[in-house]
């Protein structure tokens, strides 16, 4: 018995699969057990095409191959070329050793890349499973960002059986690539951003209060939602968002490239925090997850937009607050739990009733009381006590100008996370546990009395104290502040909704 190495999904991680072969006496065939799915099956005709059509004999034997552990369900097209070199060495005495073995087939023998290959090697990677990987050189691009990797390439099914006859392998070696990206280095690691502003906060005119929020909130990856009638800004504030996110990690940045696999994306592998945000009418399975991993979760380490906000079904958003609260999400399949990070930024925007002319000036709003309530009604206290900030927008006017730049508030948003990190912070402010907002939120005593004050007045809750201390913390930061003064407690009080 031969075998290779491989590797499949399960829930979010990859797992690893060993690749299993036997050649016995008796009716010849072809068969592959361990609950591989439908593209597995159909490997069969592949395989078998591409080793005649490349002068390898098919040998007249009962052929099985199993993919162990067989209790778990396997899928995708990564094991062609694994099964296919078992077949065609199966004569020779090689040691295989620790290789893992990734590629589609086509008809002729030639090796593809396909979606998950990228994701499988990524997981493996950093469970510390995998060393040395034979990939097709289409998958080089992606492959050769991942550090601490001995990366070796074919084009073909005969390259590949040349590689493990021959004793020289350096000669499909490939080498690792770096990011050629600005960069902060702090405590020895790496932090890149790209001062690149598809979308521009100097097109926004007016809304000064907002644009300082959408500051505060990138700085700390602090929650927001801003409030306002049509044509505002509110969108447009929030698309923008995503051009002035603090610096990634090279971890983020695979993390990142991860998750746009797993929406059948091309990854870029810039240092640019995605941006999903799903039309109101989405369900509640897309959303939060079910059988395929939900929009909460592929928007782990960047953001997470609903337009017209009270428009998604109460289900949904009473269902966001587990990840906005736990930064994880849990969902039961069956005989299995899988749980999946959710550490985004929840940005959204509302009108302030259903015609959205309450707040305006020239216009008339046409809704009753009851309709306004009805509205309002769709946001529960307990998902509003997860937002960091509650922007009201005002109206736009012929004054309104340009005051700042999306360059100009990507450099505070730096400033503010170098010191962050600086401070030996993991996460961001507004991922801050409870024991680390006691460490790193410290009041003097007459701050601490002015919170007590508002503590009184608007009935904070022990969440909404820990908000206010961490978007203190964060104007603080901005400020390039040591400790959280006066102005920075009542900025941060005057952000939360009344």
């Amino acid at each position: 018995m031969k075998q290779l190495k491989c590797a499949s999904v399960d829930g979010f991680e990859a797992i690893c699969v060993d690749v299993e072969s036997t050649f016995t006496k008796g009716l010849p065939s072809f068969s592959i057990v361990g609950l591989g799915n439908t593209a597995i099956q159909e490997s069969k005709d592949r395989i078998k095409s591409a080793l005649l059509t490349n002068e390898f004999k098919f040998p007249p034997k009962k052929i099985t191959i199993n993919l162990s552990p067989s209790e778990i369900a396997k899928s995708g097209s990564q094991f062609d070329i694994s099964i296919a070199l078992l077949i065609a060495l199966q004569e020779q005495q090689i040691n295989f050793n620790d290789f893992y073995v990734f590629g589609e087939l086509g008809l002729d023998g030639t090796l593809k890349d396909t979606k998950s290959i990228f994701v499988l090697i990524l997981s493996l990677a950093r469970q510390g499973l995998i060393k040395n990987v034979l990939i097709p050189k289409e998958s080089v691009a992606k492959i050769s960002t991942i550090p601490s990797l001995n990366i070796y390439a074919v084009d073909n099914l005969s390259q590949a059986v040349d590689f493990f006859m021959n004793t020289d392998k350096e000669l499909f070696r490939v080498k690792n690539v770096d990011f050629k990206y600005n960069f902060l280095d702090i405590n020895e690691i790496k932090y890149y951003y790209v001062q690149n502003y598809k979308l521009d906060f100097k097109d926004v005119k007016g809304q000064t209060v907002a644009k300082r929020a959408a500051l505060i909130s990138a700085a700390g990856n602090h929650n927001i939602i801003f409030e306002g009638s049509p044509g505002c800004g509110k969108s447009m504030i929030s698309k923008r968002l995503q051009y002035i996110m603090s610096p990634m990690s090279l971890e983020e940045i695979l993390d990142k490239a991860k998750l746009d696999s797993l929406q059948v994306k091309e990854p870029d592998f810039t240092p640019i925090r995605s941006m999903i945000a799903p039309h109101h009418t989405s369900t509640k399975a897309s959303i939060i997850g079910g059988t395929k991993i939900g929009e909460v979760s592929l928007s782990n380490g960047g953001i997470l937009f609903f337009d017209e906000l009270p428009h998604f079904s109460k289900s949904i958003l009473e269902s966001m607050r587990e990840p906005l609260e736990d930064h994880t999400v849990l969902v039961s399949r069956v005989n299995t739990k899988v749980k999946y990070p959710t550490k985004f930024l929840f940005a959204s925007a509302m009108n302030p009733c259903p015609c959205g002319n309450l707040l305006a000036k020239s216009r008339e709003c046409r809704c009753s009381d009851i309709d306004i309530q009805r509205y309002k009604n769709r946001l529960s206290d307990p998902f509003l006590d997860r937002i960091d900030l509650y922007v009201v927008m005002n109206e736009v006017t012929k004054e309104d100008k340009a005051d700042v730049s999306s360059n100009e508030l990507h450099i505070k948003v730096n400033q503010a996370f170098l010191k962050q990190k600086k401070r030996g912070q993991k996460d961001l402010n507004g991922k801050l546990s409870d024991e680390e907002i006691k460490k790193y939120c410290i009041l003097t005593n007459e701050v601490q009395d002015i919170l007590d004050t508002a503590i009184d007045n608007f009935a904070l809750s022990f969440r909404a104290i820990n908000k206010v201390l961490k978007v203190a913390r964060t104007i603080a930061d901005i400020d390039n502040c040591k400790n959280i003064n006066k102005l920075h407690l009542l900025e941060s009080l005057s952000y939360r909704k009344r």
